[in-house]
Order: C-alpha cells, then sequence, then structure tokens
C-alpha cells in the first residue's frame, strides 16, 4: 500500500521480535509497512523490507519519548493518515500510559491509563486486585528492605521465586548472578540473593512465592484484546513448552503450541471487564497440579512478547486496534475465544527444531508438537516469505546458534 494513500500507520515502539511479529501482522492484513521507533536495531527487524526504523538518541528519556512521538504524530495528522500506535516494551508502555492523553490528539493508542498500568504492573498491588476478584496466585510473602533479612526464612518451605514487586525498578539493578527471577532451593541462598539485591540499590519490595511444581509445559499464556468500550474481543490461550533458560531472558517463551481452555477465558474476561480494562493484556499463569488449579503469575499491558503464536494459529491482534478505532467495525462483534478447532493448531517456535526436540520435557504435550513439525504445522515470527532475504537467512541461523549455546550452557530440569 502506498504511504500517500493509506488511511493509517502503525507507528511500533521496538525492533525485537515482539516488534517485528507485530509489523508482520499488519503487512499480512493490510500491505502496509509499519514505522518503527527505538534507541537502537536489534536482529530481529534487520534487512527487512516491511519496516522503516528510526533510531532516537536518549528515546528512554520521558520528555525525548513524548517530544519524538508528538512530533510523528502531528506529522502524520498533517497528512490525513493516523497513526496506531503499538509498544512491545515495557518500558515504552510505561511512557505511552504515562502520556496517553497528550497522544491521543494524535494516534489511536490503544492502552490503559497510568494509574491502571501502576496497579496492574506492580506486582504487590497486583495481587490485592487478585485477591478483590477472586484470581488464585502462588502463596506470597511481602519482604521490604527496612525488614529484619539477617535470618530469614520461607514460610512456604523450598524451592520458592524472588523477584521484584516494581517490574520497572527491577531491570534497572546488575550484579553477578542477577536473574529476572529467582528460583531458590535453601535458606542461605534466599538471605544471600535478597542482601545482595538490596545492596545494589533495589529499594523496592520484593515478592517471594511459593514455587508451583513442573515443567514448561505447565505454563499457559493468554493474549487478550479489550476494545475502547471496555469489551473483551478477543483471547487467544497458548500452551507453553519451553522457556529460555538464560539469566536475563529466563521465562521468555521459545516454543508454544495452541490451546483452549473456557474456564480461564471465562475467568480473564470477568476480570478484564470488571477493571474496565482497554487494549493489549497477555496473562502468564501455571497449572498447580497439587490443586488442580491455574494460578496467576503477572500480567503485561500489553501483547505478549511471543504473541505472533496468536498470528500463526490465524487470529491477527495488530488488526483489533485498526478495526476498533479507524474502522468503527468491532464494536458488535462477538468474543473470540481462540483455538478451538484443533485440526488447525500451529506450533509457534522461537528456537530451532532441533534444539526444541533435545529440551523440552518429554510428554504428551511434546508428542503432539513433534506431530505438528513431521505435517510441517509450524512456524517462526522471524521467517517470512514476503521478507526473505540471504542476509535474514544468516541471522536466523546465528540467532539459532547463540540459542542453543544458551540452552547448553543454562538448562536445567524443572520438577
Amino acid at each position: 500500500m502506498d504511504s500517500a494513500k493509506q488511511a493509517f500507520v502503525p507507528i511500533i515502539l521496538g525492533t525485537d521480535l515482539n516488534a517485528y511479529g507485530m509489523a508482520r501482522s499488519f503487512y499480512e492484513k493490510y500491505t502496509v509497512k509499519s514505522e518503527l521507533y527505538a534507541m537502537m536495531e536489534l536482529a530481529p527487524t534487520r534487512f527487512s523490507k516491511i519496516v522503516t526504523p528510526h533510531f532516537i538518541e536518549n528515546f528512554k528519556d520521558p520528555k525525548v519519548f513524548k517530544d519524538t512521538l508528538l512530533a510523528v504524530g502531528k506529522k502524520y495528522r498533517d497528512q490525513d493518515i493516523i497513526p496506531v500506535l503499538i509498544s512491545c516494551g515495557d518500558d515504552y508502555t510505561e511512557f505511552v500510559a504515562e502520556h496517553r492523553d497528550a497522544f491521543l490528539e494524535y494516534y489511536v493508542c490503544p492502552y490503559t491509563d497510568a494509574d491502571t498500568v501502576a496497579k496492574l504492573t506492580d506486582k504487590e498491588s497486583f495481587y490485592r486486585i487478585c485477591d478483590e476478584y477472586g484470581l488464585p496466585y502462588p502463596h506470597t510473602k511481602i519482604i521490604n528492605s527496612s525488614d529484619d533479612t539477617s535470618d530469614f526464612d520461607s514460610p512456604f518451605g523450598y524451592p520458592v521465586v524472588l523477584k521484584g514487586a516494581d517490574a520497572n525498578q527491577w531491570r534497572t539493578i546488575h550484579f553477578d548472578g542477577y536473574e529476572k527471577a529467582f528460583t531458590i532451593n535453601d535458606k542461605e541462598k534466599l538471605n544471600l540473593m535478597i542482601h545482595r539485591i538490596f545492596e545494589h540499590g533495589y529499594v523496592g519490595d520484593l515478592i517471594l512465592q511459593d514455587y508451583v511444581p513442573g515443567d514448561d509445559s505447565n505454563m499457559r499464556t493468554i493474549n487478550i484484546y479489550a476494545d475502547q468500550y471496555h469489551h473483551v474481543k478477543m483471547m487467544v490461550l497458548g500452551h507453553p513448552l519451553l522457556e529460555d533458560p538464560s539469566p536475563l531472558s529466563i521465562g521468555n517463551y521459545v516454543a508454544i503450541a495452541p490451546g483452549y481452555d473456557q474456564d480461564i477465558y471465562d475467568q480473564l474476561k470477568n476480570f478484564l471487564e470488571k477493571i474496565e480494562f482497554t487494549g493489549f493484556v497477555n496473562f502468564d499463569v501455571k497449572y498447580d497440579r497439587r490443586d488442580n488449579s491455574f494460578k496467576v503469575f503477572d500480567l503485561n499491558p500489553r501483547q505478549g512478547r511471543s504473541s505472533f503464536f496468536t498470528m500463526l494459529n490465524g487470529y491477527n491482534f495488530a488488526s483489533l486496534p485498526v478495526e476498533d478505532y479507524i474502522f468503527g467495525t468491532l464494536k458488535d462483534q462477538p468474543t473470540v475465544f481462540a483455538n478451538k478447532d484443533t485440526s488447525q493448531y500451529k506450533l509457534w517456535l522461537g528456537v530451532s527444531k532441533a534444539t526444541f526436540e533435545k529440551y523440552a520435557t518429554d510428554n504428551e504435550a511434546k508428542t503432539a508438537a513433534m506431530e505438528l513439525i513431521k505435517h510441517h504445522k509450524y512456524g517462526t515470527t522471524f521467517k517470512y516469505n514476503r521478507d526473505w532475504n540471504i542476509r535474514r537467512a544468516l541471522i536466523e541461523f546465528w540467532m539459532n546458534h547463540r540459542y542453543k549455546q544458551n540452552f547448553d550452557k543454562y538448562f536445567k530440569e524443572k520438577i
């Protein structure tokens, strides 16, 4: 589609795999190129003809971020082109929410307000909201920097999970042995990590949680879109089969099969509509075999990093804000509860087939996934035939090699 004739343009914040997945989804539906804004170029969007990258110095400075996007928005509106703002990172999502009222002058901005984002992304306040609306989550203990933690012990036994309540501040600390979330097996290690975290400048609360047993295949991820009238319009459940084991990326999914669970859909739909949520949201939950329930881990007020598994299975999330705000065709449509037809299932992979086969836990879910691979019913975010060239093929080879190295170095069986 010629940019001079198009009714809208996607403005995507980021250059990672999530950003490429959204750009690919827009291109697949509307044949429109996306404009990417970020601080630097990352491998997933390099040498692509479906995106135009713009690298902004100090883009994560709030004033630079706001001023840049307001200027971009005005430029397109002056051309009678509607910019659609898509955030592909936690920092960007926080900034978008903070300046949402200003951005609404120019942009379609399918994100909720700053107060709601703050409440839902701070794990301590999120779990209070879960209590209020009856969403189950793992047993939790809050640890404050002012608490006496000189001889602290877990009230849940071991193993336990330790992580920051303030996700944005948590990402700013760095020390040898830092992980996005720590799985800890004894009191000595727990005390060491608590001391080290506070020693290195983290001043928020810590979340200590009972470890929900089971390998990666016990996880579920649900991508959801709620329209501007706070009605949930699409819910797509994924069944993760393998997670990145490297310390800085632990918990990022690298293999997702489609799944369906109406009870999960109903519970989360009811929750989001009661709190009057708007826009993209992603939940991570885990099946707890001890009481046969799914426990909510957290919520991201954006589409998930691996959300392209939805597009692969026929559900295009990128099109929803366009239909909602520009075309006005979403309001009267019923909620889509995805993946009822198992004959249409496709496996999403973020690693090579060989890495998946070697490291995914041997179980019924893996067997079904290998059957999908056997019948060529799988795909990736990165490899797009309409945007393929030798340089992107070399990047794919390099990324798969790096993943293999990380799995060989860091992977551990989960109990």
